[in-house]
């Protein structure tokens, strides 16, 4: 059986991870490995920071293992916040002030276009391959519900090409509004990790 690290400590995930993924492969947390350091996330692009986080688990501890990262693009601030999504209002990493900051920067500007990005870096004996999940949306003017997490309440996303739509003439729903189960069929990071699986299906 393979066994292969995710570069997280949120039980949570690795269990939602665990279902979809082969049962040929065997997913483990950071806990795991004993790994209880902050992992370094210092690159200037999503794609880098995936692959720093990737890289630091498989040189340091031995182990084949993937790591993702997320940012949210705002086109009217020309990709802010992008890969400072976490910390874009500080090193606390709050998620209402970083709403509030968004909010408040794109108040009065008509081109609402966003777009949640992630991307899954995975390292398989030294050797690295990404998958990348996108969704466009809209920034709303105000917070709207109070599911998910993050930049949740504030981005509604584009569901016309999916399986069901917002809807002609309703009010826009954030990802807030969505339960887990309508948010994993269109999310970013559902599409990035259903690369991770289709790639992983095939070598197993």
């Amino acid at each position: 059986m393979l066994q292969i690290v995710f570069a997280t400590a949120n039980k949570n995930k690795i269990t939602e991870i665990q279902k979809l993924i082969p049962p040929t492969i065997k997913v483990n947390g950071l806990h795991d490995i004993n790994c209880v350091e902050e992992i370094p996330e210092t690159q200037p692009a999503i794609e880098g920071n995936a692959s720093q986080k990737a890289f630091y688990i498989y040189n340091n501890y031995k182990v084949n293992c993937f790591a993702d990262d997320t940012g949210l693009e705002i086109e009217a601030l020309n990709g802010r916040p992008g890969v400072l999504s976490a910390r874009y209002a500080g090193e606390s990493k709050n998620a209402d002030e970083n709403m509030n900051k968004i909010l408040s920067e794109m108040n009065g500007i008509t081109n609402r276009k966003a777009r949640f990005k992630t991307v899954i870096s995975l390292v398989l004996n030294g050797k690295e391959t990404q998958f990348e999940g996108i969704i466009n949306g809209t920034i709303l003017t105000e917070k709207q519900g109070s599911m998910g997490f993050g930049y949740d309440p504030i981005f509604a996303p584009d569901l016309n090409s999916h399986s069901f739509s917002q809807g002609e003439g309703q009010k826009l729903r954030s990802f807030a509004e969505m339960d887990l189960s309508e948010k994993n069929k269109v999310s970013h990071r559902a599409l990035a990790v259903n690369k991770l699986v289709e790639y992983l299906n095939s070598i197993t």
